[in-house]
């Protein structure tokens, strides 16, 4: 049996320590995290000139991509749940759903470009015949893409895939939009880009703990397991998001769940084992759109099981557009994660383990 590897973590940071932070943050995180507004406002050129897909009218919409490159998916299925006519469906794979066709339109997602899934889910859609559209910032999928004639979306790299959540969701809806599936994005984007700009100020490093809310949900998840609960059809890929988030830049567990759907099931286990419920701490994520019984379940369930965990914080969107919402919520968890990083003296950019795996895999080991 090989020895079990041991993680020698550094001494917590002051959060109110900025060179400390940034010595810390190897691969300039929190600059990647503080340049979402202006990522956002470049993500919809992206999208504006690019060649629509041949095909159409379509049945329905795949997003194939996994992690960081699949997120944006995610966003997308839920805010397409009350706009658009046709299903919207994340597939984290090598295969295609059955269903999918020549009335079906892929967009391969993979912020490298060399995915394997994705790559395996690009060529299965073109033996399909479906309609696709690509986008990466380059690799294999790019090389692919141009070499095939399939539409192409090419968005800036030389950051980590999950904090390209603008270049990877905005041009989807974008081009969603000049196919005239939904309509209005450019001005919701706006929106959302002063939100944003807005909220940057208060999570920022130069922004005090003491006035910080993003450095105070850090300092109360710290030792805690984070339990991150959103809605269905407003706060569900979110909650998602501050999970993955907090596994890649604090390198610590956390899970997530929605309601409805968790009042039929996991709310049940919190009666024990009683000193890891006592290590909880949950999150909240609401929306002004959830539906009135899941706005009257939030406040039960916290009732509920609010007794027995370390601590219950509850987040509310800001904005009018569901883009400002989503992404209000969201920009809070990015920094959130980061913080909760150097509370844990870990570097967030690197992700050795995940580089390890696909060494390993590529190597047929």
């Amino acid at each position: 049996m090989s020895p079990k590897r041991v993680v020698v973590l550094q001494r917590p940071v002051d959060l109110d320590d900025v060179q400390a932070i940034e010595a810390l943050d190897s691969m300039g995180m929190f600059g990647t995290a503080r340049d979402l507004p202006e990522q956002c406002s470049r993500a919809l050129d992206t999208a504006a000139d690019v060649p629509l897909p041949a095909g159409g009218p379509f049945q329905n919409i795949v997003v194939t991509g996994l992690g960081g490159s699949a997120i944006g998916g995610d966003l997308l299925r839920v805010y397409a749940f009350t706009c658009l006519d046709i299903p919207v469906t994340v597939n984290r794979g090598y295969t295609l759903p059955r269903f999918a066709g020549p009335r079906t339109l892929v967009l391969a997602v993979s912020f490298s470009g060399n995915t394997e899934e994705t790559l395996g889910a690009y060529n299965e859609a073109r033996r399909r015949g479906a309609a696709i559209v690509a986008v990466t910032s380059g690799g294999q999928l790019a090389a692919q893409a141009r070499r095939d004639g399939v539409p192409l979306i090419t968005v800036p790299g030389g950051i980590a895939p999950r904090s390209a959540i603008g270049y990877l969701f905005l041009p989807l809806l974008m081009l969603l939009d000049r196919l005239g599936l939904v309509n209005g994005i450019e001005a919701e984007a706006a929106e959302a880009v002063r939100i944003l700009r807005e909220l940057r100020i208060r999570y920022d490093l130069e922004a005090p703990l003491t006035e910080n809310p993003a450095k105070q949900m850090a300092m109360n998840l710290q030792g805690r397991i984070p339990v991150i609960w959103g809605a269905s059809t407003t706060t569900e890929a979110v909650a998602q998001r501050w999970k993955g988030q907090i596994n890649e830049n604090a390198k610590a567990p956390a899970y997530w769940n929605v309601l409805p759907e968790l009042n039929h099931n996991e709310i049940v286990g919190f009666q024990a084992p009683t000193d890891i419920l006592h290590r909880i701490w949950l999150v909240f994520l609401r929306d002004p759109d959830d539906h009135p019984q899941v706005q009257k379940r939030f406040a039960v369930t916290r009732e509920i099981v609010g007794k027995v965990v370390a601590g219950v914080s509850e987040v509310e969107a800001s904005g009018k557009g569901l883009l400002a919402r989503m992404f209000s919520l969201i920009y809070l968890g990015d920094y959130v994660s980061l913080y909760l990083a150097c509370r844990y003296g870990i570097n967030p950019g690197p992700v050795e383990v995940i580089d390890r795996l696909k060494s390993t895999l590529a190597k047929g080991e």
